[in-house]
């Protein structure tokens, strides 16, 4: 792909595909390179749009979706025709293209079956379903099957996913899968059976203890009414009775720290960007949970999407914000449609639009969907994906609240940070800081999947022990292991359990709590081939812009599968190069991708006695 135009030209399928998106070319000057148009005289005046259309970068994401949903892949004269209609330069359109997994810029078949082999579905023979969708799906029968990373469907593993493309995109889930179930969702997706409600995967639901998940499995979550009878938009009327600053101060008494892991307080985080004189402020809903073994997210999104409407509403209207982005994992289609549902709905009652309930505040919110990459759950890479660029991260300082989304300041939380909002503003700061221990508040939700009888969302307080957490999940006989934080966080051992799920009680052991994963394994499971998968993650996920990682990620995928077969002193020249490659990521990485990958295979090592 060259900086200039070629020759190439869009198919009339790609072609409305970008136009049901940007509108109708304005000038002839918009045709497909090597088109002949004859141009109005207005058109040998002047050429429209420039500085107007190049302002609509942000557009570029949507249009590479527009594109592959329509025809299964990108073309070369699709991605230029898109490239003209937003003024950007081919080989950097090419370039944001290139570097999501979602998207092919080479022919396929319209269906493509996505076999999650990650960490939960390897655990249950996922590279058996791979290989037996494979024999099934082979040349000829319109189907390409990828392997791919984790799909959120860990309490149904082993998981595949099947998308369509045409004028509609249609999508089936097969879960827990077998080669059959997944061929007939790729084959005959409107026949394949419906995905069972999200409260399937919450095993305490009913519960009446529970605070963020009490809706999921209670209400419908079509509907706004049976979400408002429920105690729904309770939250946000209080919050325009206290006002931005009286939201912000009930949050930080609360004591709410973000959920995605690093834990950063809420309004503190808030409170900066209030103060920003910079306008306008903008809120980004991190929802693009890629980490292996995470799936609490979509299970709200699915089963409760009204309460993160409500959230984003009061964050919004807490930070001066007028416009709110939810950037959505690629791979949940149901989350997808039930948010767009909610959406609609909202605007149609006045719950979101010029006039929020009447108080005069404006606010709306536009899903933005990712498009398989991990390192755009870090908030600038994010940042960066929404603007039509390459998902990698930037430097800091400037950081978010000063310099975030489109050069502005922005409030950026993950969709269980934002759904804690609710319980504070109805029980008030008190209450929901009685919750939890002194430096850790409140409620938290944990995704359990792998060698558990009752795998799913479990919502405990925080300081419950992992013994605890494991008795309601229904332990192995033979625990070898478990996994704290996914693949960027670090494995414990049976001795270990009575570790407190806190921040500061997971650092004091020397492991993390992350986003919540805990991912359980009994001694059936090949550790060194996990931790060759966790390698393989990192590797293929990292965006390559610093060199650390980028290199750092390789050797360590290399030195691990070198490791498969040895042990002892055989192995110990491998794994001193682990222990260096892995300091060197830490200490040198520009982002928590890097600075992270290393953290489980150490754990391994030190914990576990892997190779030893």
């Amino acid at each position: 792909m060259d900086l200039r135009f070629g020759d190439s030209k869009p198919t009339d399928e790609e072609r409305a595909a970008v136009d049901a998106l940007l509108g109708p070319p304005r000038s002839s000057w918009e045709a497909p390179s090597g088109e002949w148009v004859e141009r109005s005289d207005g058109d040998l005046r002047w050429a429209r749009g420039g500085r107007e259309d190049r302002e609509r970068r942000d557009l570029l994401l949507p249009g590479l979706h527009a594109l592959n949903d329509r025809v299964g892949w990108i073309s070369e004269g699709g991605l230029a025709y898109l490239c003209r209609r937003l003024t950007v330069p081919p080989a950097e359109g090419y370039g944001v293209a290139t570097f999501y997994a979602m998207f092919a810029l080479r022919p396929r078949p319209r269906t493509v079956l996505h076999v999650c082999t990650d960490l939960a579905c390897q655990a249950r023979g996922a590279d058996a379903l791979h290989a037996g969708a494979e024999a099934r799906l082979g040349p000829g029968s319109g189907v390409h099957v990828e392997r791919s990373p984790c799909l959120g469907l860990c309490e149904r593993a082993p998981a595949a996913l099947a998308v369509t493309s045409g004028e509609t995109v249609r999508t089936a889930v097969a879960a827990p899968a077998t080669a059959d179930a997944a061929v007939h969702a790729a084959v005959s997706p409107d026949s394949a059976p419906e995905e069972p409600p999200a409260a399937l995967a919450v095993p305490q639901a009913g519960d009446p203890g529970l605070t963020l998940l009490a809706r999921v499995g209670a209400v419908d979550p079509a509907s706004l009414d049976d979400y408002r009878a429920h105690g729904g938009y309770a939250a946000l009327r209080r919050a325009f009775g206290l006002g931005p600053a009286g939201v912000i101060r009930e949050v930080t008494d609360a004591g709410l720290v973000g959920r995605g892991g690093a834990a950063f307080p809420t309004g503190r985080k808030w409170s900066a960007t209030a103060g920003q004189p910079d306008h306008p402020h903008y809120l980004v809903c991190n929802a693009d949970e890629s980490e292996p073994g995470t799936f609490k997210d979509r299970v709200l999104m699915e089963g409760d999407p009204y309460s993160l409407v409500e959230a984003m509403t009061i964050a919004g209207y807490a930070v001066g914000a007028h416009r709110g982005y939810l950037y959505l994992r690629g791979e949940y289609p149901r989350a997808l449609a039930r948010l767009d549902h909610a959406l609609a709905q909202a605007r149609a009652r006045g719950l979101l639009g010029d006039d929020v309930m009447g108080q005069g505040y404006a606010f709306d919110i536009e899903i933005r969907r990712g498009a398989g990459a991990y390192i755009c759950g870090e908030e600038t890479a994010l940042f960066n994906s929404i603007e039509g660029y390459r998902g990698e991260p930037r430097s800091k300082p400037p950081f978010p609240v000063e310099k975030g989304l489109f050069g502005k300041p922005t409030a950026e939380n993950n969709v269980e940070t934002l759904v804690n909002v609710l319980p504070i503003l109805t029980g008030g700061a008190a209450a929901y800081a009685s919750l939890g221990t002194a430096k850790s508040t409140g409620p938290k939700l944990f995704c359990v999947s792998g060698s558990v009888a009752r795998p799913g969302v479990y919502e405990l307080p925080f300081g419950a022990t992992l013994r605890e957490l494991l008795a309601l999940a229904g332990p192995p006989e033979r625990l070898r292991a478990v996994l704290l934080g996914g693949a960027a966080g670090g494995f414990v051992g049976p001795g270990e359990l009575d570790v407190p799920l806190t921040f500061e009680g997971t650092r004091e052991a020397g492991t993390t709590l992350g986003s919540g994963v805990v991912l359980v394994m009994d001694d059936t499971v090949p550790l060194p081939r996990v931790l060759l998968r966790i390698a393989e993650f990192f590797r293929d996920e990292s965006c390559g812009q610093c060199v650390p990682c980028r290199v750092g990620t390789v050797r360590q995928q290399e030195a691990l599968g070198r490791l498969l077969d040895r042990r002892g002193a055989a192995a110990a020249d491998d794994v001193a190069l682990l222990r260096e490659v892995g300091r060197a990521m830490r200490d040198a990485s520009i982002c928590g991708l890097g600075q992270t990958a290393w953290n489980a295979v150490e754990s391994a090592i030190d914990r576990l006695g892997a190779y030893a």
